[in-house]
């Protein structure tokens, strides 16, 4: 599964589940913007953890301010 796919996949699911709107996702959204809270991108993040099987932000001190970045973390950590 490409990085990328999950994560937008998550972000997608996260805020059905937890009834958020989200804008469109692309590389160059603000995560602020996205019309998620901090809670829901914490469940993004364990989830990930599940999924891809890596918790980019317990090696990195990186801190993502877009969804482009947030996915490039994800990259990284898994490269």
């Amino acid at each position: 599964m490409r990085v990328r796919d999950a994560v937008f996949t998550q972000f997608r699911e996260v805020a059905r589940q937890q009834d958020r709107p989200l804008s469109e996702l692309g590389d160059s959204l603000p995560l602020a913007d996205s019309g998620l809270d901090s809670l829901c991108l914490a469940i993004i993040v364990a989830r990930l953890e599940d999924t891809l099987g890596v918790d980019p932000f317990a090696t990195s001190d990186d801190i993502p301010t877009t969804i482009g970045d947030f996915v490039a973390l994800y990259e990284r950590a898994l490269a």
